[in-house]
């Protein structure tokens, strides 16, 4: 279907609920039943929805358009990502509730000042970053480096079992 026919083809009613519903959680089960769609085939309308053409546009339009009015993108998010990770990356030192620097014994007897470092959300933001790489998605079998199973087919003739090749009898 062609732009021109996308723009010029109307959602229904249920169908612009299902999308403005899907914009709040991006779970298409749960917005086909708040569109009112029956709760039995909930799964199955929203997966169909979501296959439409004239619905995936309409989707992102509205995607578009909220990123425009908040000025939320890829961009900034990934940016905010990595700046929580370069500021949770530094050793910050630790005072107590007087703001007196805490104060640790290093191995040799003396005092020096505490720090702490935020090493989970460091790794968090890491993980959301390789993830929006695609860092992190399951191997296929033609990424891998183990070869994959062979599948043997013994054909039977006569009604007799095939002879063993098994040796260590």
């Amino acid at each position: 279907m062609t732009n021109e026919a996308l723009d010029s083809v109307k959602l229904t009613d249920k169908q612009q609920r299902f999308v403005d519903e899907y914009l709040i959680d991006l779970n298409a089960t749960q917005a086909a039943i708040r569109a009112g769609y029956s709760e039995k085939t909930a799964q199955q309308m929203g997966s169909e929805n979501l296959s439409k053409p004239v619905i995936q546009e309409a989707i992102e339009k509205a995607q578009q358009k909220r990123s425009e009015r908040t000025e939320v993108t890829q961009d900034y998010v990934i940016k905010t990502i990595v700046e929580t990770i370069e500021r949770c990356s530094q050793a910050k030192q630790v005072y107590d509730k007087s703001g007196e620097p805490v104060m640790t014994e290093t191995p040799d007897g003396s005092f020096a000042p505490a720090y702490k470092y935020d090493a989970s959300n460091v790794l968090k933001g890491a993980e959301m970053l390789g993830r929006h790489l695609g860092m992190f998605e399951p191997k296929t079998d033609e990424d891998s480096d183990t070869p994959a199973p062979v599948k043997v087919v013994i054909e039977v003739k006569d009604g007799r079992k095939p002879e063993s090749n098994n040796t260590s009898s």
